[in-house]
């Protein structure tokens, strides 16, 4: 077990450095993740993407770097609501980014919204960069979580904003219990039986 920060990260397994295996997992599920997502977070994962949106309304960013964008539903959704002039989708996985620029160009939005391959602990893009830099629930999947959000930093410009979504645990009776179960029963399941069926 590997520890960053507050957060306690279980790999795996211990031959490979993480980023490899969360790649291969979801270059292997990316024709299904969408389908996936939405149905292990019963759908709350739009709502929560809603959320983070409207927080960043206010300060009109007119260039986005969305990390670990996996198929683009955060990305496409900014352009819709906040109509950046500039939207960065950044990922490990070339299989997630290639099923989300399929989706931006079916939405006609090539022109505003680009994929590109970023480690998300070493970006290549130059110091103060971006007016926003976000990231929806892909923060648990970084090789290095203090070194990622350092990265994030680093490329906002003067002034900019961070976003991140991410999930917690709950810690009181009964819903604690119910979500391990769901966490490390049902949803683990399901993943590898969709992983199955498409690989």
């Amino acid at each position: 077990m590997t520890k960053y920060g507050s957060e306690q990260i279980l790999p795996y397994n211990n031959e490979e450095h993480k980023a490899t295996q969360v790649r291969r997992m979801f270059d292997s599920i990316a024709g299904t993740y969408d389908q996936l997502n939405h149905m292990l977070s019963l759908g709350i994962d739009k709502i929560w993407r809603r959320k983070g949106i409207a927080f960043l309304r206010p300060f009109s960013p007119a260039s986005i770097l969305d990390i670990a964008t996996g198929t683009g539903d955060l990305a496409i959704s900014m352009y819709r609501r906040l109509k950046a002039d500039r939207i960065v989708g950044a990922d490990i996985s070339e299989g997630m980014m290639e099923v989300g620029r399929q989706k931006v160009a079916e939405a006609g939005l090539s022109g505003h919204i680009t994929f590109e391959y970023q480690d998300c602990t070493a970006l290549t893009y130059p110091d103060n960069s971006f007016d926003a830099v976000t990231a929806a629930f892909g923060v648990r999947n970084f090789e290095n979580i203090e070194q990622g959000i350092a990265e994030m930093y680093r490329v906002l410009k003067p002034g900019g904003h961070l976003m991140i979504l991410e999930l917690s645990s709950p810690v009181h009776f009964p819903m604690k219990q119910l979500y391990n179960i769901y966490s490390k029963v049902v949803i683990p399941t399901v993943g590898r039986l969709l992983s199955k069926e498409h690989t």
